[in-house]
């Protein structure tokens, strides 16, 4: 037998043995019952371990067809729905497969690191056990791999649980090459934990580090919110301030021009400070209140 020959009989294996795979898995899923009559329209095809036993030594590949699988899930639900939804808001989608999904595929590929990352962000509304059980399981494969402590951290810190997050930041911080802003990350847990300034850093570090354009969104748009929320802050101190000085809160934004210029507030042509996304704000004279433009990028909450 030639080369040639050789090459044409291995490739015609990989495809039949691609072609079995996925027919076991249909063949499986068609016989198991529905795991709950609210989801009975979903598939979940096999169970992790299942899976695994089944695949013919292409764990890789099916991998990333329960991965690709996952994202097809989550994205059918959310075009369900008639507005946008948040990726890290998914809760109320009833996302009940979504975990044994994620589980599966880390359980076929345990060094694939993008279903944890997924895992970490969107699972916590959904299942906060289970986002931090494969996020773990993913550090125990991937012990080395200092971006799941990061991971891991931003779920305990979205629980309220600043030690714990610390703790994890610091346990990431020991593997060598890790950037240095972990180890800052956990003593700014116990010190500061709960502030926006913090909260900042992690959507930060995350816009900087994932790969992920959803993730990387979703971070971005945490970040314009939080400083929309600085600057509200700050426009509503100007505007008690003037309240006290005249009595009256300002009948247009025009009327604080300069106390915005002296503070470096942009502004509009006419007159109305910008917000992280470069909307004007809106005044509220009535209620002496600075709103957010529903024509702004930044979220509502």
């Amino acid at each position: 037998m030639n080369d040639r020959t050789k090459i044409i009989s291995l490739a015609l294996l990989i495809v039949v043995g691609m072609i079995a795979t996925f027919g076991l898995v249909r063949v499986a899923d068609a016989r198991r019952p529905p795991v709950d009559a609210a989801v009975s329209d979903e598939s979940l095809y096999l169970n992790a371990k299942t899976a695994r036993r089944i695949s013919l030594g292409f764990n890789g590949l099916v991998a990333d067809w329960y991965w690709m699988r996952s994202l097809q899930y989550v994205g059918n639900k959310v075009l369900s729905q008639p507005g946008p939804v948040a990726l890290d808001d998914l809760g109320k989608l009833n996302l009940k497969l979504l975990a044994p999904l994620l589980d599966t595929a880390t359980t076929l590929d345990p060094e694939f690191l993008d279903p944890y990352e997924y895992a970490a962000i969107v699972l916590p509304a959904v299942d906060v056990h289970e986002a931090i059980r494969i996020t773990q399981k993913g550090i125990a494969a991937n012990p080395n791999a200092w971006r799941l402590y990061q991971h891991l951290g931003y779920i305990y810190w979205q629980q309220g649980n600043y030690q714990a997050a610390s703790e994890t930041y610091g346990r990431g911080a020991q593997i060598p090459g890790v950037p240095s802003w972990m180890l800052a990350m956990k003593a700014k847990m116990v010190a500061d934990g709960g502030s926006r300034n913090t909260a900042r850093e992690i959507y930060i570090r995350m816009f900087e580090e994932s790969a992920d354009e959803q993730v990387r969104d979703m971070a971005r748009r945490h970040v314009l919110l939080l400083d929309s929320l600085d600057q509200r802050e700050a426009l509503k101190k100007l505007m008690q301030t003037y309240r006290d000085k005249t009595g009256r809160c300002p009948m247009s934004w025009t009327e604080l021009r300069e106390a915005f210029r002296v503070l470096s507030i942009p502004v509009d042509a006419s007159g109305a400070p910008l917000d992280p996304s470069g909307v004007p704000y809106l005044l509220n004279q009535s209620a002496c209140e600075v709103e957010r433009n529903p024509k702004s990028e930044v979220p509502i909450k």
